[in-house]
């Protein structure tokens, strides 16, 4: 509260505790399972192009996830992470940006950019690490990242994007862009210091910044109930500053109304915004863990009946937009689309030793110098245990 603001509080005389209950936040709701929308509600804007850009982007992560986890079972990649559930909230938000617009993802948001148009291939060299990858094979899978689409290289560190993001979005205030940062998270992530220092940097600075928490009720295995004691992430924006929001996550003409007002605020306003999205991840955490052994299937039988998918699936098949024999069709399409370009990526070179260095200095200082070459040395010591790496030695 300002100064001005707090010498204009009402005033008492005798203690008054206020609590959580005093703020209550509404959800919004468009779009009802059976693809009907609530009466009295306010669609987005939408046209079909749109719309099924939207579905589209659905079906194809629906498909890579169904594939690369069956991948990481084979042993043909090391690690992955579906967002099999959440679909909702990062297409859907990012659907209602300009392409400008920077991207600043967690982990589970693959969608945001298979949406901006990152190709396939790409997708495919990343999870793989080969000589094809931006990243030059030095992040884990699923640490995506792309100039070009403005979409900000994932770091595994939880919560380390905020505050890159309220630094970011005041450089755009500076420099009299039209344009915002959207920084995702999860609800695990705002329990982390760099969460109350970006909102409140954020919140003090005026910057055109959108927060989007994915809430899907879990960090890792933590539930909500264990992770605070509030009602939510929503309501902590308004102790900072920042307007905030509550949508069902798994309603996607929500989310892309809530981001579209959301936009506004941030770029003509300079108003930061947190959009706390209500969602549930089907699949695991990640391929490395066991989701039954913190929840029931009684409770993702639940959420399956919610399923983001399916909801918008009903809403265009509705609007004569869509149907299920073009349904069927296309994601067999698309599995067969990620299965032939997994194959290929899988026979792509691994990148060559010396690009661990090479670019990261205009000249590689002596120490890393000295590290390469003890790291060759090994590799030529012990081949056989670095099957794709020992053929990739610059110097042979």
């Amino acid at each position: 509260m300002s100064n001005s603001k707090q010498s204009e509080a009402r005033v008492v005389h005798s203690p008054v505790f206020i609590s959580g209950d005093d703020l209550e936040t509404p959800m919004l709701k468009i779009l009802r399972q059976d693809g009907t929308t609530y009466a009295g509600a306010e669609l987005p804007e939408i046209d079909k192009t749109l719309a099924l850009k939207i579905y589209d982007t659905f079906l194809f992560i629906r498909a890579l996830d169904e594939r690369m986890v069956a991948a990481q079972r084979q042993g043909r990649i090391s690690f992955y992470m579906t967002q099999i559930g959440e679909e909702a909230a990062d297409i859907g938000s990012t659907a209602a940006l300009d392409a400008e617009d920077m991207i600043m993802a967690q982990y589970r948001e693959q969608g945001a950019l298979a949406f901006r148009g990152f190709p396939l291939e790409q997708f495919m060299h990343q999870l793989f690490s080969n000589e094809n990858d931006l990243g030059k094979g030095r992040q884990m899978p699923i640490h995506y990242g792309s100039r070009d689409l403005h979409y900000m290289t994932i770091s595994s560190p939880l919560a380390t994007q905020l505050p890159q993001a309220a630094g970011y979005a005041y450089g755009l205030k500076l420099e009299e862009k039209d344009n915002c940062v959207i920084c995702y998270f999860g609800e695990g992530a705002a329990s982390e210091g760099d969460f109350h220092a970006a909102i409140n940097m954020a919140g003090v600075y005026k910057v055109p910044a959108i927060y989007f928490c994915r809430n899907n009720g879990y960090a890792i295995s933590t539930p909500s109930s264990e992770q605070f004691a509030g009602d939510g992430i929503a309501p902590r924006a308004v102790a900072y500053g920042l307007k905030a929001i509550r949508v069902d996550g798994n309603d996607v003409l929500a989310v892309l109304k809530a981001t579209q007002e959301a936009r506004r605020l941030a770029v003509e306003e300079n108003q930061p915004v947190l959009i706390e999205a209500m969602t549930y991840r089907l699949g695991a955490h990640s391929t490395s863990d066991d989701p039954s052994g913190y929840r029931s299937k009684k409770e993702e039988e639940k959420w399956r009946e919610k399923d983001p998918v399916a909801r918008f699936k009903n809403w265009l098949i509705a609007q004569g937009w869509w149907s299920e024999e073009q349904d069927a069709a296309d994601l067999e399409q698309k599995r067969q689309n990620v299965l032939a370009a997994m194959k290929k990526a899988e026979t792509v070179a691994a990148p060559k030793v010396d690009e661990l260095i090479t670019d990261v200095y205009d000249v590689p200082p002596q120490h890393l110098q000295d590290q390469l070459d003890e790291l060759k040395a090994h590799i030529r010591k012990y081949p056989e245990a670095y099957p794709k790496t020992a053929g990739r030695l610059d110097d042979e």
